[in-house]
């Protein structure tokens, strides 16, 4: 019997091992953008970066998942009719283990290429939110539908933000929290994870394209969600309202990088809007703002004004990628512009870069398909070595010859992009 429970323990510490640098949602299992794999290779080969393996996929913004040695994407198609479609493919070949497909009619949705919210992997089942509103679980193993729920109806949602749902569902415990990009029903709703039933909803606002986070405050957890003018903490078990800071929007709701979260800070950073630091409470369930900055328009910004690339925050410092392309360093207690730099991505408008720490140096995922290892500090960029990954392709914006927008995965020393054309994989482990 000693050695039966020795062998299951073993076997135990193994599936664990396994699955420990999974990438099974946003941004990575703690949703802030951090990878904590080791053995990585210090910088490319002379030769470039060299391709494990290969597959096609349509068009599509979501960024690919891992868990468990497979790979989830969704993509998007027009012929024989308009499908979403979840693909999950085995993580160290690429060969397709499953399609799940329904008919998803976009009627003029702006930027129609494809999902935009990521396949969220938890436990045995796989969550897919479409870009116009179809929630969809799915058993992780075989893509076998569990249940599906069309928001827009359940919801009475009228008229969609202009790019759609695009905030990547928030799994944790028995519930699927949602921020439903529409004007009409709840901007915020919790659902049952086994069979989809609403356990509640939030306020009728407008809703944003910036994914929800879960934080703990007070010794609570707290649901933060960025809504169209305002960002709020509630309680999960209830959507009750803790606290609330505004974030009036000018125009129409652009709020799409996830809130940047470390200890009692929070960052958000809006394209047009500009950014805002808040002060969470360690000890009561409040939050107030530190400082909020906006430049003239979208091209004369100030501090930051982020579009897709979601910016993090670093000790005292704030790094991320300004609308027009710029990478640069903030000063988390004021705001101010400690430096920027214009050879990470193209300077372009809406151009974009998806940054990944990894003990002192950041992976970072160009416009252009480059991966790039660099150090960021105060004192400046220092990159180290960048290599091509993926072409640029036209689906996800017909300017510039095309772009990589959809963020990467990084698990098992690997990484996992897509373009509108293929999903790759790339070994990025230490050359022994």
């Amino acid at each position: 019997m000693a050695l039966k429970r020795l062998l299951a323990a073993a076997l135990l510490i193994g599936v664990l091992s396994a699955s420990a640098d999974d990438w099974a949602d946003w941004r990575g299992p703690s949703r802030d953008g951090v990878w904590r794999e080791t053995g990585l290779l210090d910088r490319f080969p002379p030769t470039g970066l060299e391709v494990s393996w290969r597959a096609p996929v349509a068009g599509g913004y979501s960024g690919p998942t891992v868990a468990r040695g497979k790979v989830y994407v969704s993509d998007h198609i027009v012929e024989p009719s308009e499908q979403e479609r979840i693909h999950c493919f085995d993580a160290s070949k690429g060969r397709k283990l499953w399609t799940h497909s329904y008919e998803a009619p976009y009627r003029g949705l702006s930027y129609g290429v494809g999902p935009r919210a990521s396949v969220i992997v938890d436990g045995d089942r796989a969550f897919t939110l479409g870009a116009v509103g179809k929630l969809t679980a799915l058993h992780a193993e075989t893509g076998e539908m569990a249940w599906s729920v069309d928001l827009t109806e359940r919801f009475g949602i009228q008229k969609l933000l202009e790019w759609g749902f695009a905030a990547a569902p928030l799994v944790r415990g028995r519930a699927i929290y949602l921020v439903l990009g529409g004007y009409d029903g709840a901007a915020m709703t919790a659902l049952d994870r086994e069979s989809g039933k609403e356990l509640w909803r939030g306020p009728t606002e407008p809703g944003s394209y910036a994914a929800p986070m879960m934080i703990r405050q007070a010794g609570k957890d707290v649901l933060v969600c960025w809504l169209g003018d305002r960002v709020v903490g509630v309680n999960p078990a209830t959507g009750a309202e803790y606290w609330s800071v505004p974030f009036k929007r000018k125009q129409w709701v652009i709020g799409i990088a996830t809130p940047a979260i470390q200890g009692q800070n929070l960052f958000l950073s809006s394209a047009i809007d500009g950014s805002m630091l808040v002060k969470l409470s360690a000890d009561t369930l409040t939050a107030e703002k530190v400082w909020q900055r906006v430049g003239q328009n979208e091209r004369t910004t100030d501090a930051l004004h982020c579009l897709i690339s979601t910016p993090v925050l670093d000790g005292k410092h704030i790094y991320g990628v300004d609308i027009n392309g710029e990478l640069r360093c903030l000063d988390a207690a004021s705001g101010d512009r400690l430096w920027e730099n214009t050879t990470v991505t193209p300077r372009a408008r809406w151009s974009a870069a998806h940054l990944v720490r990894n003990g002192d140096r950041y992976w970072i995922l160009n416009e252009r398909g480059e991966l790039i290892i660099a150090r960021l500090s105060p004192a400046g960029y220092e990159e180290i070595s960048r290599a091509p990954l993926l072409k640029p392709t036209m689906g996800q914006l017909p300017q510039r010859g095309g772009v990589v927008w959809s963020h990467p995965a990084y698990a098992g020393r690997k990484v996992f992009a897509r373009n509108d054309t293929e999903l790759v994989c790339a070994d990025l482990s230490a050359r022994r």
